[in-house]
C-alpha cells in the first residue's frame, strides 16, 4: 500500500528540475522538504537507490522532522515538478489539516517497514 498526498496537486509555487539534477544531497542542512506534483524523484542513501517517490510522494521531511542533515540524497529520475514545503508551512499544514500528518507519519512508517524487510528480520 502507497500513501499518496493530493494536497500539493494544485500548488502553484513549484521548482523544476531536469532529468538527472540534483535535488538536495545527502549531509547538507535541509530546511524543506517536497511534495512531488509530476514526475520521478530518486531517493539514494550512500550513493545507493532506496526508493523512487512519484506523484503525489513526499520526500526531504525527516529534515524538517528532526532538524538533522539530509539523511539521503533526492535526484530528479525523470523531469519533475516538486513543491517545496518549508517549516513554516509544514507546521501550517498539520495545524490546519490533522489528515496530513497522519499521511505523513503513514508514508514514513512505510518506508521503515520496506528498510526493515531490505535488512531481514531475525
Amino acid at each position: 500500500m502507497t500513501v499518496s498526498i493530493d494536497l500539493f496537486r494544485n500548488a502553484e509555487e513549484v521548482e523544476e528540475y531536469a532529468a538527472g539534477e540534483r535535488i538536495f544531497e545527502e549531509g547538507r542542512p535541509g530546511d524543506r522538504m517536497y511534495g512531488v506534483k509530476t514526475g520521478e524523484v530518486e531517493i539514494a542513501v550512500r550513493g545507493r537507490p532506496v526508493e523512487t517517490v512519484g506523484p503525489g510522494g513526499i520526500f526531504g521531511e525527516m529534515a524538517l522532522i528532526d532538524s538533522h542533515p539530509r539523511s539521503a540524497t533526492a535526484l530528479a529520475r525523470t523531469d519533475c515538478v516538486v513543491v517545496p514545503v518549508n517549516a513554516k508551512r509544514f507546521a501550517f499544514l498539520v495545524q490546519q489539516t490533522p489528515m496530513f500528518a497522519l499521511q505523513v507519519m503513514r508514508i514514513m512508517a512505510e518506508r521503515l517497514r520496506r528498510m526493515d524487510a531490505r535488512i531481514g528480520s531475525p
